[in-house]
């Protein structure tokens, strides 16, 4: 709401609580009261308070009510005006407010701005009670380095009232909002909170309307994975609401996600179901469109907001957002249901996952700063918010065989007596977010996610066998997408991530649009990666998983030659997980890499 829109609202209030007598006073008296109140008072929430208390001594208005509205830190209108009050002297006088308000800004403004700042010091009041409404201003100016600093001082401002914060979140525009929302020290109280979300029908579940939103999608021009989960996804949660309503409970389908969650609740297995293939739809464009067209960005808040202590399900709800961010069109849309507050408390939280898949959503969001683009898994580690600092260089960390973006790269467990909360300098759950970020604050670090498996029957989508050619190709346009090759960068990978490196960096030499992914190349780390081949194919301690071996690990049994060792006396698992930071794992990591960028970071 603007500082106009205030003064209207206490204005009519002001004007309803008492009627004013049958006084002499004139329109002309009172707008001379206006325009001379403004001429003393230079822009500042105390402009409403002085402008009240001069129409409280002329239209002899309840004291009490002026004094309960000055205190109160924002006003929001659930009610339209009277088209009667557009009539007679409470018209006139909120006209005039409006022009005085905006008179009095723009003085404020160049006031001090100008030579004469220093007069602005006269006036009894404090430097922070018009910060706000200035730099309000400034963050819709024409010039970007104008709104990006507007944007930098408000989230570094932890003196202001509470009011204060209140009002900038009602009044700022989509482009502050989401640039607050990734600002570090940003308050929470910045960003209002999701609007009210009507409540499901007594005989609708939140797994019924997930299967409405699946079925509503286009089921055309799927590849054979989303066709996988949708069928999965419709089947499972059919039988599910057959059991709900006194049917017996079976599995059905390819029952075996069933078995690997036995305890579950069958209703929040389905739902899982459901998110998966929203999140395999949400990867076409024109599903994104669908899904905000059939309620998707409400419902999803709905089960977001139902599943706060399952960091799966709100992972998963996450990327789906994070996917719709993709396309520009629909960004103010995530933003006027109220995802944004729900982001940019998710990036504060201590969970790693959590934090990174916001920061993601909200990169894509923030087209102001931000011109890459991250795909469904392309995290960005560091920096995950605004930064002043400059990115000079990439580190990019390619996991292997059954692992991840984020738990492939923790430290090493230790013992509990060993680790102290809050020091990431002794425990660390992602050793480069925090450890070689810190290091090397002068590198974007990325880690990416993609779907691996042992044996064809634990595959995420059975009904596809990717090899290894596959997967590289793809991960290498989620990368260019991110901008990976427009800076100097180095590889960090493990196991079969290795073999994908080495699978892009042999595509990108052959491809003239990828030419700047090999120019930028500086070095590759490889943990345990077998370029000589691999006994995994044919031993493990793990037998069962091995039974029926998928195509990437027949392909770990390739002769590909390369590479000088450096042995290391840790496991195969171990070998990326260094146990403190003083480790020679790490130590020699953190070496390879600032020798590798020296002349960069120097630049």
């Amino acid at each position: 709401m603007s500082l106009a829109a205030y003064c209207v609202v206490c204005c009519r209030r002001m004007g309803t609580s008492t009627p004013p007598p049958k006084s002499s006073t004139s329109w002309k008296d009172i707008r001379n009261i206006i325009k001379f109140t403004g001429s003393l008072i230079l822009g500042s929430s105390l402009f409403l308070t002085y402008e009240l208390l001069a129409l409280k001594k002329s239209l002899t208005l309840d004291t009490q009510v002026v004094e309960r509205e000055k205190m109160k830190s924002y006003i929001c209108m659930h009610t339209v005006l009277d088209k009667r009050e557009n009539y007679g002297l409470l018209y006139q006088a909120r006209k005039e407010l409006h022009k005085t308000v905006r008179r009095i800004l723009a003085t404020s403004a160049k006031i001090l701005q100008g030579p004469f700042a220093d007069t602005f010091s006269t006036v009894d009041i404090e430097d922070h009670e018009c910060d706000a409404w200035l730099l309000l201003k400034k963050s819709r100016s024409g010039d970007r380095t104008a709104r990006l600093q507007a944007v930098q001082a408000m989230s570094e401002a932890h003196h202001w009232h509470d009011y204060q914060y209140r009002t900038i979140a009602q009044a700022c525009d989509l482009r502050t909002r989401i640039g607050l929302a990734r600002s570090q020290e940003s308050d929470l109280r910045f960003f209002l909170p999701p609007p009210p979300i009507p409540a499901l029908n007594d005989d609708t579940s939140i797994e019924e309307e997930l299967r409405h939103l699946l079925a509503s999608l286009p089921q055309t021009e799927l590849d054979e994975c989303i066709q996988y989960f949708t069928s999965l996804a419709l089947s499972e949660s059919s039988q599910s609401l057959a059991a709900q309503k006194g049917g017996l409970w079976c599995f059905g389908g390819n029952g075996l996600p069933y078995a690997e969650s036995f305890g579950e609740v069958p209703s929040v297995t389905v739902e899982m179901f459901c998110l998966e293939a929203l999140v395999k739809h949400s990867e076409i464009p024109s599903h994104c469109d669908k899904i905000e067209e059939n309620g998707g960005l409400q419902l999803l808040q709905k089960l977001y907001q139902l599943h706060k202590d399952c960091l799966k399900v709100q992972r998963h709800i996450i990327r789906i957002i994070g996917n719709m961010a993709l396309n520009e069109h629909l960004h103010s849309t995530i933003v006027h249901a109220g995802w944004v507050s729900l982001l940019a408390e998710a990036l504060k939280s201590h969970h790693i996952v959590e934090a990174s898949h916001a920061a993601r959503t909200l990169a894509n969001l923030d087209r102001e700063t931000v011109q890459e683009k991250y795909q469904d898994g392309v995290y960005v580690l560091h920096p995950q918010c605004r930064t002043s600092q400059p990115i000079k260089a990439d580190v990019l960390f390619i996991h292997g065989l059954m692992g991840a973006a984020f738990k492939t790269w923790r430290q090493q467990d230790q013992a509990l007596t060993e680790k102290v909360s809050g020091d990431e300098t002794r425990y660390t759950t992602c050793w480069p977010k925090t450890w070689l970020a810190r290091d090397c604050p002068a590198l974007r670090i990325i880690s990416v996610e993609y779907d691996t498996s042992l044996s064809d029957w634990r595959a995420r989508c059975p009904t596809e066998r990717k090899t290894i050619a596959f997967r590289s190709n793809e991960l290498l346009q989620k990368l260019r997408a991110a901008g990976v090759g427009d800076r100097p960068m180095v590889w960090v990978s493990h196991s079969m991530g290795g073999l994908l490196v080495k699978k892009m960096l042999l595509e990108a030499s052959q491809n003239p649009e990828m030419s700047s992914v090999i120019d930028n190349t500086r070095g590759i780390i490889f943990y345990s990666v077998p370029h000589h081949g691999s006994h995994l194919a044919d031993y493990s301690v793990n037998v069962r998983y091995l039974l029926f071996p998928s195509l990437e690990v027949k392909e770990l049994s390739k002769d590909l030659g390369i590479g000088d060792l450096i042995p290391v006396d840790v496991n195969h698992l171990n070998i990326c997980k260094p146990k403190k930071k003083d480790a020679f794992l790490y130590q020699r990591t953190l070496q390879f890499i600032r020798e590798a960028l020296a002349k960069d970071l120097e630049n």
